[in-house]
């Protein structure tokens, strides 16, 4: 779940002061092992979805795109849950 939470993981080397993506072959286990876990979860997302909803979500480029585009859909953003929390409230106290 690092792959949600952190995001996309992309190995890097320095090279005259800048870092730039390691290739393939120099990456360490470890390394290759977070890179795929970003695939993994993906795949696993993207399989569990309908055909619409993965229309939505299929220009993101890693995991934690892909569930922050399903989180606003499915849930909103922070300011419309916050509305809806407060037309709940005043529902229940007019009730």
């Amino acid at each position: 779940m690092n792959a949600i939470v952190k995001g996309h993981f992309i190995p890097t080397k320095e090279v005259n002061g800048e870092l730039v993506p390691k290739e393939c072959d120099e990456m360490k286990d470890d390394e290759k092992r977070k890179v795929q876990d970003d695939k993994k979860v993906k795949n696993i997302l993207t399989s569990s979805l309908s055909f619409d909803e993965f229309f939505h979500i299929a220009r993101c480029k890693s995991a934690k795109e892909i569930w922050k585009m399903l989180e606003v859909t499915h849930e909103g953003t922070a300011d419309v849950r916050r509305a809806r929390k407060h037309t709940l409230v005043s529902e229940y106290e007019t009730f």
